[in-house]
């Protein structure tokens, strides 16, 4: 018999009761499951509600099973980590008002712009903390979402790529990604609305302190690399910046640094939406996949 700890199937807390939540690691990496805990019970019990942040810190991303619970108990849940946001895009559910719906259907066979690595709402001067995502209906086969540790990801740069990037910033777009679709007019309202915000390439985790690689997806631009200490000539500067942030966008597509679930009716996740990104893989044919998802708001990085 093998006693080593990557042979157990689960992880409990010592000193635990026959009621206690189950943690099962899903890599190396990032990610766990939990087992024997239910939302709907925890939407109404803090106590539970801190036992699961304080395993979000760790873990980055929770994963759950067979959760039969309600929209109600849903969005309970989520605003004990803080108040919920709508969506300017997406619609939500008109009696649970943060609640975003994320249904695609046979109908929008075109409708893909889910797969690309992203933090959600970076786009927003203060993006989300965290997410509580839950599946109501999907594929038999395919329609997974990964998950990548940006801690990790920052960690293992290269230290010239530290030294080169510490004190960057960059600029994210909702104009450039969800509004890049729409009519011009339509478009130019959203970024009225949504003014492109600006972030620390590299930000600090506000509890943890740990240092995150804090580009994505919705990044369009550096905006103060163009100085006497990255430029010696404009082809420094363009494309330069350009293939540096590409080089630091793609750090989440490193295997070593994901988790990949698999989703079922009534599985749901919960991600720190400040360290992670993720990619909903669009690897399934014409069908309903029918997600809800509660964005609970965050604070200004820094």
């Amino acid at each position: 018999m093998d006693d080593s700890p990557l042979a157990a199937p689960a992880i409990v807390r010592a000193g635990s009761l026959p009621d206690s939540i189950q943690v099962e690691r899903l890599t190396c990496a990032i990610g766990a499951q939990l087992g024997n805990v239910n939302l709907g019970v925890a939407s109404r019990d803090a106590a539970l509600v801190a036992e699961i942040k304080a395993l979000l810190l760790e873990h980055k991303v929770l994963f759950f099973r067979d959760q039969d619970i309600t929209r109600a108990e849903h969005v309970a849940f989520a605003r004990h980590f803080g108040e919920l946001e709508d969506h300017p895009v997406a619609g939500s559910d008109p009696e649970n008002p943060g609640l975003v719906r994320i249904y695609k259907s046979p109908e929008s066979p075109n409708d893909r712009y889910e797969n690309a690595w992203h933090t959600d709402a970076t786009w927003r001067e203060k993006p989300p903390m965290g997410c509580v995502l839950r599946c109501v209906e999907c594929p038999p086969v395919g329609g997974d979402t990964m998950w990548a540790n940006m801690v990790l990801a920052y960690e293992r740069l290269p230290e010239r790529i530290k030294t080169q990037i510490a004190g960057l910033r960059a600029r994210h777009s909702i104009e450039a990604s969800f509004g890049a679709a729409m009519p011009i007019e339509k478009r130019l309202a959203l970024k009225a609305q949504f003014p492109d915000a600006e972030h620390p390439v590299v930000r600090t985790h506000p509890e943890t302190g740990e240092k995150i690689l804090f580009v994505n997806a919705f990044a369009t631009h550096f905006t103060n690399f163009h100085t006497p200490a990255h430029v010696r000539y404009g082809q420094d500067f363009a494309p330069g910046a350009a293939m540096l942030l590409q080089y630091l966008i793609s750090q989440a597509q490193i295997p070593e640094y994901q988790v990949r679930w698999r989703w079922q009716p009534g599985s749901m996740a919960m991600w720190d939406n400040r360290c992670t990104q993720h990619y909903a893989v669009m690897d399934y044919p014409p069908c309903h996949r029918k997600m809800e998802r509660a964005g609970i708001i965050g604070d200004t990085p820094f």
